[in-house]
């Protein structure tokens, strides 16, 4: 079911399927939540909420796009404990440097 937000006025509720009908048409892979329709005279502004899509993370390690560790063995999960971990600077560093000079 679709939750319709009807800002500024009011529409019949015929066209308010059809504004429904016409999203699942444009986006038909997505899941549409809520649709809130501003009016404003003769424009209608239309925006669209659509649920989120849950995903799994994929990364590269040792060689393997992986989502998890499960099925991996203890030579690949000692490779992976090894492994040198790169991580985003930290702003207090460049703060000092900043000071200095």
């Amino acid at each position: 079911m679709v939750s319709v937000n009807v800002i500024n006025g009011k529409l019949s509720q015929a066209e308010i399927n059809a504004y429904i009908n016409r999203a699942h048409e444009l986006y038909p892979e997505k899941t549409i939540e809520s649709i809130d329709l501003k009016l404003d005279g003769d424009f209608v502004d239309v925006d669209y909420h659509f649920a989120d899509v849950p995903f799994q993370r994929i990364r590269r390690i040792t060689g393997y796009l992986v989502g998890t560790l499960d099925r991996f063995n203890n030579a690949k999960r000692a490779e992976v404990e090894d492994r040198v971990k790169h991580g985003v600077a930290d702003n207090r560093i460049k703060q000092t440097v900043n000071k200095a000079s």
